[in-house]
């Protein structure tokens, strides 16, 4: 039931028919007659939300800065022009991932994609009460952060498939 539950609220007609609904109550969740397509869907979700840094990562073009020591840094991460059908992210003044395909923006968390929460979220920021830093890298892997990245356009493109089948 739980699988079914979380199949049916990634059906996009479910989604655009109570969009107004699902912003100031709780969902009320339909029975569709394919209960156990839904109920597969959302199996398949749910381990692929669950586990995305077990999932594998999607092939990225990383391209390198010429004459620039290896740098897996980040600081801030921003989009910048690519083809029409690809995205690119300029990951620091070292790297650049490219070959990112457009629909890793379908997937939404929330209002916003999951690449665009990470994009986001993964940058150095300094509190302005507390004056703590917050420094998403890692000292023991250096290049979690490109890893998570290609993961999440893994996760995002494969969930997009799925909910396409709903």
């Amino acid at each position: 039931i739980f699988y079914y539950i979380y199949g049916v609220l990634h059906k996009p007609e479910y989604r655009e028919k109570y969009a107004a609904n699902l912003r100031r109550s709780l969902p009320r969740i339909p029975f569709y007659d394919e209960f156990w397509k839904y109920s597969e869907a959302g199996k398949k979700l749910a381990n692929l939300h669950v586990n995305y840094e077990e999932q594998p990562e999607y092939p990225l073009t990383k391209i390198e800065a010429p004459g620039k020591a290896l740098d897996w840094r980040v600081e801030k991460m921003k989009y910048i022009k690519s083809d029409a059908d690809t995205l690119a992210i300029k990951y620091n003044d070292f790297l650049t991932l490219a070959g990112i395909p457009c629909e890793v923006k379908e997937y939404k968390l929330g209002n916003r994609s999951a690449l665009d929460w990470l994009i986001d979220q993964y940058q150095i920021k300094t509190d302005k009460r507390s004056g703590i830093t917050n420094d998403p890298n890692r000292e023991d892997e250096p290049d979690y952060i490109v890893k998570l990245i290609g993961k999440i356009v893994y996760v995002s493109l494969e969930t997009m498939k799925i909910v396409k089948n709903l």
